[in-house]
């Protein structure tokens, strides 16, 4: 709103300065700062509103130390993160923007899944939650929308132009109608440590059949709705003690900002020879406001936990990144840059597919881990919570390390 106001003033009444929120990396700051503000500012106020409506958590013992000792704190927490995020957006982003509508939407979405789960677990005293088939339900719908909406929507398209390092020179590669098209819809996505790195999806259909180039989307919205819930759930498993999920999703977070400032600026995309996608730096505003409301929520959430964010918090953060991640094409890094979620996950699959399997062939489940997610097998290995945590941290920093460098290193 407030960019639309300036806009206006510079406009009519050529107010001095007013311009400045013409600069997506000013308004990023400005985003991340008020994010911060009112996730650690209102984020107290929040925390003892749930308090006082006595949102807890209810604890089951796993065996596991200090966990009875986490009983009643506020859970929920979410909503900090959700307010926080969404309020500096609609002040100081483009709300006309595909990707920007398609955030707000995802946010909206996963948050109203998150918070329906929370709700039946804290209020109707099911601890179960929502059922298991609502919540994929609820993923399933979201990457339907997301998908259909990355391939339909005319707004979402790349730049068809290579641009030499110098910026001296510029290609422009003719459509198939004959006309110089330097944008068009395309379901083109990078893949990582690959020096000629662009994938196309629509390839999948032609392989088939030329025909069946129509029809790509029943091949992309399938595996936008697969990254969709995998991260969704891998972020929701990563929330099981102080911290994790929060402070992992930061470090993810920065990255994919730096893949949006890259990918929506001509002249950066150009000299890294990366694909150049049109109104995609206005994620920038989108992302920083989210980093911000994360670190925010980590005042709150570090070891003790003064508050929980429930699934409110980490289906809406899981869904919010892979859809990021989307709309940068840089889905396919997805199981590098979100390492601790993907080794989270598979931890699960391999612990229940493993438990199974014995207990058919042996009579009796063996297991792989102590405890699934991994990070209680840290646990009941005698780490204390807050080193497993910052040990989780150093590993995703190196993961987003590695992630960036993908950006030349191929």
């Amino acid at each position: 709103m407030l960019y639309y106001l300036f806009e206006y003033l510079e406009k009519h009444y050529q107010l001095t300065g007013a311009s400045v929120f013409q600069f997506i990396t000013f308004r990023a700051a400005l985003a991340i700062i008020l994010s911060l503000l009112f996730s650690t500012i209102f984020g107290k106020k929040i925390i003892g509103y749930l308090q006082k409506k006595q949102v807890g958590e209810s604890v089951r013992d796993l065996g596991l130390e200090g966990q009875i000792e986490k009983a009643g704190t506020p859970t929920m927490g979410g909503i900090i993160i959700i307010l926080a995020t969404l309020l500096p957006v609609l002040l100081l982003a483009k709300l006309d923007n595909i990707y920007v509508i398609l955030l707000i939407v995802t946010t909206l979405w996963m948050g109203a899944v998150g918070f329906t789960d929370d709700y039946i677990k804290v209020f109707k005293k099911d601890k179960g939650g929502l059922s298991g088939k609502f919540k994929i339900l609820g993923q399933v719908g979201l990457g339907i929308f997301v998908g259909s909406v990355m391939y339909f929507h005319p707004g979402v398209t790349i730049k068809q132009e290579k641009i030499s390092s110098d910026m001296q020179s510029t290609q422009v590669m003719q459509s198939s109608s004959g006309k110089f098209n330097p944008e068009e819809q395309s379901l083109k996505t990078t893949i990582p440590f690959v020096k000629d790195n662009e994938f196309d999806y629509s390839d999948l259909a032609t392989w088939i059949s030329e025909d069946f180039k129509d029809y790509a989307w029943l091949i992309f919205i399938p595996i936008v709705i697969f990254i969709i819930a995998g991260v969704s759930n891998g972020a929701n498993l990563t929330d099981g003690i102080d911290g994790l999920a929060a402070g992992s999703s930061v470090i993810i977070v920065f990255v994919l900002a730096i893949f949006a400032f890259v990918s929506g600026n001509i002249g950066f995309s150009g000299y890294l020879n990366v694909m150049f996608i049109p109104h995609l730096g206005e994620l920038v505003v989108f992302i920083a406001a989210f980093a911000g409301a994360l670190i925010g929520f980590l005042w709150y959430n570090t070891y003790p936990a003064q508050v929980f964010m429930g699934d409110t918090g980490s289906l809406t953060i899981g869904g919010i990144i892979a859809v990021i991640a989307i709309a940068v094409r840089k889905e396919l890094l997805v199981p590098l840059l979100c390492g601790i979620f993907f080794a989270e996950s598979l931890s699960v699959i391999l612990q229940v597919s493993w438990f199974k399997y014995t207990r058919k062939r042996y009579g009796e489940g063996r297991r792989i881990f102590k405890m699934s997610p991994l990070h209680h097998h840290y646990q009941k290995s005698g780490y204390h919570e807050s080193k497993i945590v910052t040990r989780f941290w150093i590993v995703g920093i190196f993961l987003a390390i590695l992630s960036i460098v993908t950006l030349k290193l191929r």
